[in-house]
């Protein structure tokens, strides 16, 4: 049986945020277990190489933002800040996208990385 990756490693002094991955990526693991640790793999192999963590999320932000992938800009930006980036350092990283994507698609990111407000109890 294959052990699912609980978070993402990050190299700070901090830990983790995250709780782990959604339960619909753990059935599908459990489901698929080679699919699991083939995913292992290229998370693993991501990490070799001269960026650091920090900037190793931030171009995954970027990436996911390029490709209008809401999940996964969603999900960069969570494991972005439980990895230690900053919400304007977040931000910015969508700004600079605009010249890219054009400013229409470019605000619809930014709304996509707005933190959820906490509801009033």
């Amino acid at each position: 049986m294959r052990t699912i990756r609980k978070s993402p490693k990050v190299e700070s002094k901090k830990k983790s945020k995250l709780a782990g991955p959604p339960p619909t990526y753990q059935r599908f693991v459990e489901q698929y277990p080679k699919l699991g640790q083939a995913w292992d793999l290229v998370h693993e192999a991501s990490t070799e190489g001269p960026l650091t963590e920090r900037e190793r999320l931030l171009v995954k932000l970027a990436v996911a933002a390029g490709a209008l992938r809401e999940g996964a800009v969603g999900s960069a930006s969570r494991k972005a800040r439980a990895g230690g980036v900053t919400e304007e350092e977040i931000a910015q990283t969508i700004a600079l996208a605009a010249s890219v994507l054009g400013f229409p698609a470019t605000v619809a990111v930014y709304s996509w990385v707005q933190p959820t407000p906490k509801k009033k109890r």
